[in-house]
């Protein structure tokens, strides 16, 4: 999978699952390419997310949320999720 169908897929389904006002993705895995860590064809991504329905709940519950909504993509394509919501 390249970059630009994760991040469609990743937008669609945070906002299928929860109300969300603004969303912008982003791919930060050129931050992370030279890490004993990396996982060729597995991405590093930052969201923010504008969610009155995020921001009621504590950052566990919210983060909790957005990886739930995310599983499948967790598993076979991201390596880290870096979190705002605003």
């Amino acid at each position: 999978m390249n970059i630009n169908e994760l991040i469609a897929i990743v937008k669609k389904k945070l906002i299928n699952e929860i109300k969300i006002e603004k969303i912008e993705v982003e791919d930060k895995s050129f931050l992370h390419k030279n890490h004993s860590g990396h996982q060729e064809g597995k991405f590093h991504l930052k969201l923010k997310i504008e969610s009155e329905e995020l921001k009621i709940l504590n950052k566990i519950e919210s983060n909790k949320k957005i990886y739930k909504a995310l599983d499948q993509e967790m598993k076979d394509y991201i390596h880290s999720l870096q979190i705002l919501i605003n």
